[in-house]
């Protein structure tokens, strides 16, 4: 059975065995901001869910992600379900989400309703990468 809820500080170590993107001082402020989630399925943990605010009001998703035993179950449409369904609730009118050009994540957002509104580039940066895809869902 699926489930969605808020990560608490016990989640960490799980957490952490999927993001390593983050910083632990990040993780703290996404639990007190309940703005990660852990994604279970018949009661173990299998995936999270982390997003930010974009220009201080527009959830953006930073990262969906679902353990590879647990793919193509509809557990990831499931948790965007469930968190979109929450944005909804408090009011907000949109999402966003991004992901590299090159990456087959797209795919699955534009399955969802998710629109392509633009993109980033950070080549000759520190941070160089394929061009990051910025996509919007308005409710």
């Amino acid at each position: 059975m699926f489930k969605i809820r808020p990560v608490t500080t016990r989640d960490k170590s799980y957490w952490f065995t999927l993001d390593n993107h983050m910083h632990e001082d990040e993780f703290t402020r996404k639990v007190r901001d309940k703005r990660g989630y852990i994604i279970s399925n018949d009661g173990k943990p299998v995936g999270i869910l982390r997003y930010n605010l974009f220009l201080d009001s527009i959830p953006y998703l930073t990262l969906i992600y679902i353990e590879d035993a647990h793919h193509k179950k509809g557990l990831g449409r499931q948790a965007m379900s469930a968190w979109e369904r929450e944005m909804r609730e408090w009011g907000h009118q949109m999402v966003m989400t991004s992901t590299n050009v090159d990456e087959a994540a797209q795919h699955f957002y534009r399955k969802l309703g998710y629109v392509d509104r633009g993109g980033l580039f950070l080549d000759g940066t520190p941070m160089a990468q394929a061009q990051e895809l910025l996509l919007v869902k308005v409710f």
